[in-house]
């Protein structure tokens, strides 16, 4: 049964209250006003809810046709229908032509009105679900999401907003596992593009030899296989934006195809005889010195001039300490609610450790540590006892938990506690873990995370 709300906007009281009783006893919730400016404070009150409006061409106070504008600036979301009893032509070309979902003459059968009103409903609900995934999209993908305060971060999120609002070719270049393509899918969103695809493309992913067909699509009979036309990335981005991550990988062959699409915005599929136009904005991201790679004829200089044409340099993860918190918590608190855990914090030592630590793998290294973390810690607060690679161990200070009379931490008291036991059992490796309840193999671990002797 259908259901939602619809508005009825006429100044007939006998015919509204009918015709709201006839659509009550279909489901749907009815909101009534007897003229223009009632109904647009009513629309106004319930945008939220209202899927269709159906309205009188004839109003006291406006004529229905040139409602449906003031109607729409209330409501974008909703349908309209306009309701006459002396429908002409020209009044329902005008009024579809202003935006109205449809035009029908009072007096028609019920059932053909059900279905307009029905789908005039399906559709208005289609456009808001459609206007909530672009808005959670945009949400997940915006610089406002992004996490962290550091001076690094900001400079390259500045840049990174003032290239968004042209069509400018956009290089992004850092380290693996620094966000290149989270700093890409924000330009998309931040771009006026924002509502047409982005398609990402690792070239590093796809063996040389279909990378070309990949991006630029083939004709039936190209090559053995090609069996019907294939519609490359290239196509499949028209409009929005193709991200190309380690544009490094690129054969020479490709990049001379690709430097084209720089310039004319055209390429040729294999198999193809005639160039194809394409409307796609270019963001490629390298962890490379293209630049050197250029000079050594590695990489071709044209495209490299061409590609670089606004050049971001996304810094480590080690040049943003004072970000390293809070992406911890992030990924602590995302982590929890996939494992169904209560993990609520990180205590000072576990801090001062990711802190210190150099991140080689940057962020998607600080991901994956806390991830293995996660999964081991019980339902309390995480502790450095967690934190798994040995390397946190090697920092300074680590190793000397167990010296430190006065570190009264879980990791310190811990430690010493280690060391007691095996003192008193005289070495024995065994009689320790026995008596701490523990198997031989995560001894083993503890007395390497703590520096305490092997």
């Amino acid at each position: 049964m259908p259901t939602g709300t619809l508005l009825i906007i006429d100044d007939e009281t006998s015919f509204r209250q009918l015709l709201a009783r006839v659509l009550e006893r279909e489901g749907y919730t009815i909101l009534q006003a007897p003229d223009a400016r009632r109904g647009l404070d009513t629309l106004a009150q319930h945008a939220g809810q209202v899927l269709v409006v159906l309205s009188d061409v004839k109003l006291p106070d406006a004529h229905g046709v040139e409602l449906i504008a003031r109607l729409r600036a209330k409501c974008p979301d909703a349908e309209i229908v306009l309701m006459t009893a002396y429908g002409t032509i020209p009044d329902g070309v005008q009024a579809m032509k202003q935006g109205a979902f449809d035009y029908v003459t009072k007096g028609d059968s019920e059932e053909q009105l059900f279905v307009i009103v029905e789908r005039a409903a399906d559709k208005a609900q289609l456009r808001r679900r459609v206007s909530e995934l672009e808005r959670r999209v945009h949400q997940q993908h915006s610089f406002e999401t992004m996490i962290g305060h550091s001076p690094a971060l900001r400079a390259a999120q500045h840049l990174a907003r003032q290239v968004a609002a042209t069509d400018s070719t956009v290089l992004l270049e850092g380290p693996t596992g620094s966000g290149k393509e989270l700093f890409a899918q924000a330009i998309h969103q931040a771009s006026p593009r924002r509502s047409k695809p982005f398609v990402a493309v690792n070239c590093s992913a796809f063996p040389k030899d279909l990378l070309e067909s990949e991006l630029f699509g083939y004709k039936k009979g190209a090559f053995t296989g090609a069996l019907t036309d294939k519609k490359g990335l290239l196509e499949e981005a028209h409009g929005g934006t193709l991200f190309l991550d380690e544009i490094g990988e690129l054969e020479l062959n490709v990049q001379a195809k690709f430097l084209r699409v720089l310039e004319t915005q055209t390429f040729t599929k294999l198999g193809d005889t005639k160039p194809s136009q394409v409307n796609v904005r270019i963001v490629a991201a390298t962890n490379r010195n293209l630049k050197l790679e250029a000079a050594e004829s590695r990489f071709r200089p044209d495209l490299y001039y061409r590609l670089s044409v606004f050049t971001i340099d996304l810094p480590p993860l080690k040049a943003r300490e004072t970000d390293v918190p809070a992406l911890a918590s992030h990924f602590l608190q995302y982590f929890a609610t996939r494992l169904k855990k209560r993990l609520p914090g990180l205590d000072a030592e576990c801090l001062r450790l990711l802190q210190a630590y150099d991140w080689p793998g940057n962020v998607r290294e600080l991901k994956n540590v806390l991830e293995r973390a996660a999964i081991l810690t019980p339902d309390n607060e995480l502790v450095a006892a967690h934190l798994l690679p040995t390397e946190f161990y090697a920092l300074p200070g680590a190793a000397r938990a167990a010296d430190d009379p006065h570190d009264r931490s879980l990791r310190a008291v811990e430690a010493r506690h280690i060391r007691q036991l095996l003192t008193e059992a005289d070495g024995n490796k065994t009689e320790a873990a026995r008596q701490l309840g523990i198997g031989l193999t995560t001894l083993y671990r503890k007395l390497q995370e703590y520096g305490l002797s092997a």
